[in-house]
């Protein structure tokens, strides 16, 4: 057995849930999903980490506005904290443009170091946002820690789909919790005849959870607008649930956290740890 295999599922210290949130390929929009799911369950009242556990490719410094090194007090690693939301990601520790070549074994020492060694303090929600696929760092989550559901992310487009499933398959059998789809890009809104452009199909997102009994969580267009406010650090979230363009993520929080309580009255309660 693994060492991945034998550690236990502990909580980890002062967070109350974890939500994945997944995709089975890349370029559908996963991290702008975290990061905004993640303002939006903030200004909600909540208290929210974001966690990048994309380690090979780190955009939360960059849609979230800061790249400062963190600091250790003691043995533990101080998160930063933007927008009022804790964060950690391999991009403040290895900034720049230089690659990371690493195995297995060394993505899951960093991801529990990430988990484990980083001083999260009390939260309600602690979002991770994972590299895309089912490989390495996605099983040494949840083989390693009780994560209280999981939000799939693709596009309309068959190929999407078809990844997508393979992602919902994955979590189902390792008995994480789905908390939802979100069909994102969805369509695009042509600002000047306001006609609605279907660029990666339709529906996909919606009849894909149909068909495999999950959560629908909601669709997200195709805005350049969204793209700026990652692109500069200032997330499309931060216009509040009253904005046209950002009341799509706070919709989909709000169902986040109604399936998060769900998943956790179902899965019982978690034995609690001191620091």
């Amino acid at each position: 057995m693994s060492p991945q295999q034998q550690q236990p599922k502990l909580p980890i210290p002062g967070v109350s849930n974890l939500i994945a949130v997944g995709s089975g390929k890349g370029g559908v929009g996963k991290t702008t999903v975290s990061v905004n799911l993640a303002i939006a369950l903030s200004r909600m009242g909540y208290r929210v980490g974001l966690m990048d556990a994309d380690v090979y490719g780190p955009n939360v410094p960059l849609m979230m506005g800061t790249n400062q090194t963190p600091t250790a007090v003691g043995e533990r690693i101080q998160p930063l904290e933007k927008y009022g939301i804790k964060l950690m990601s391999m991009g403040f520790l290895s900034p720049g443009d230089k690659p990371l070549v690493w195995r297995g074994p060394m993505l899951h020492s960093v991801i529990q170091q990430f988990l484990r060694g980083v001083d999260w303090g009390e939260l309600d929600y602690l979002v991770i946002d994972l590299p895309p696929g089912t490989g390495d760092v996605q099983l040494s989550l949840i083989q390693t820690a009780p994560v209280t559901g999981a939000v799939i992310v693709t596009t309309p487009s068959d190929v999407s789909l078809e990844d997508a499933r393979k992602a919902v398959r994955m979590f189902e059998q390792v008995r994480v919790p789905l908390l939802g789809i979100v069909e994102n890009m969805s369509y695009l809104q042509c600002p000047h005849c306001d006609e609605r452009i279907d660029v990666f199909s339709s529906g996909g997102g919606r009849r894909t959870a149909t068909e495999m009994g999950v959560h629908f969580l909601g669709v997200l267009p195709l805005d350049p607008v969204v793209r700026v406010g990652g692109d500069t650090g200032s997330p499309v979230a931060l216009a509040g649930p009253t904005d046209v363009r950002a009341k799509g993520f706070y919709e989909i929080a709000e169902q986040v956290v109604q399936n998060a309580q769900a998943a956790a009255a179902e899965q019982g309660p978690t034995m609690t740890i001191s620091e």
